[in-house]
Parts: structure tokens; sequence; C-alpha cells
């Protein structure tokens, strides 16, 4: 026979408290795995609580380097003319939030022009968004349990109204036996 220790014992009880303890999982804590198949290649099945995303590309895209990488997206040809006419506002600026190397601040206003030319070009990619893929598939799945919800709600509310049926239907017959026992029972004599 095997001797189990008490530290043993106490670890394995330990365990499956903190198991049982475990928050439900939320909606975002879901694992999700983001694919790019090609061609007629298949998407994989998502399994448990994990969101499998697949961005499809033409067979001809499988060994070719990714388009966001093939051209030069800051060549001016690529940008509007309303753009680059903006650009001419900081001609010639000077002092805080200018991007300028001179007067007091003017190197404050560097890293918010770098981000929001950062932002320009990521609204420009024309590569695959996973953000969009995943905000999809997690309204598919959340209209998948809003379908559901209503229909158990449909089903509870069906079972309250056959309790409440039920209960009626008891209460009349009680209130008849209760009737008929009343009447059968003669009223005592005055004295």
């Amino acid at each position: 026979m095997a001797r189990i220790s008490l530290a043993s014992i106490a670890l394995m009880l330990s365990v499956q408290a903190s198991a049982q303890d475990a928050p439900a999982a939320r909606p975002g804590d879901e694992k999700i795995n983001q694919l790019i198949i090609y061609g007629e290649d298949e998407c994989p099945e998502s399994k448990g609580d994990e969101i499998v995303v697949c961005a499809r590309l033409g067979e001809a895209d499988r060994f070719r380097i990714p388009s966001s990488l093939r051209g030069d997206i800051n060549d001016p040809r690529n940008q509007a003319m309303s753009e680059r006419i903006k650009s001419y506002e900081y001609v010639g600026a000077s002092g805080t939030m200018s991007c300028s190397p001179s007067g007091a601040g003017g190197f404050t206003g560097c890293g918010l022009a770098e981000i929001n030319k950062a932002y320009a070009e990521k609204a420009q990619d024309t590569g695959i968004v996973f953000g969009r893929l995943i905000a999809a598939e997690r309204a598919k799945r959340m209209a998948g349990v809003d379908a559901e919800a209503a229909e158990v709600e449909a089903r509870v509310q069906a079972f309250e109204k056959g309790r409440a049926e039920r209960e009626a239907k008891l209460q009349a017959e009680l209130e008849a036996k209760e009737a008929a026992s009343a009447d059968a029972q003669p009223l005592p004599e005055p004295k």
C-alpha cells in the first residue's frame, strides 16, 4: 500500500481549491490565433474559447514579400495634395510644439509629429488588419450567445406561465372544496 504524506495531500487540496475558485472566462480573455492562409488552404477550426482568425490571400502571394514591404509608403506620389500643402504650415515655425531647433521648447512638437506620421502610415496600410477580423469574429460569437440567451429566456417564460396556470387551477380547486365543505356543515344554533 502506497503511503501519501500530509504535504502531498495539502498540495492536492490547494490545487483543487484554486481550480474551483478560478474566475469564469470574460470576453477578451480568450486565446486568439491569427493566421494568414493562401489559395485554397483550409482554416483550422477553433477549439474551446480559442478564436481562430484566418486572412486569405491568393496563391500567387504565398512566397512573395508582404505587400506592405514592397513599395515605399512615404513616396510623395502616394500622398494627397492636401497633405502636401499641410506640410508647408510648419515652414518657419518656431517655439513650443513646433519641432524646430530654434526657440524654447521647439523640440516638444517632434514627438507629436512622429506619432501623427505613424498613425497616417498605419491608416494607409493596405495589408491585413487583424483587429478588424478579431472584432468581426467576436461579434459573430456574441450573436450566437444572444440567440441562445433569447431561446433560454423563452423557455423560462413558458415554464413560468405554465406554473402560474397550474397554481391558479389548484387554488380554484382548493377554494371550491372549502366552499363545498362550508356548505355541508350546518351552522351552530344560537343560544
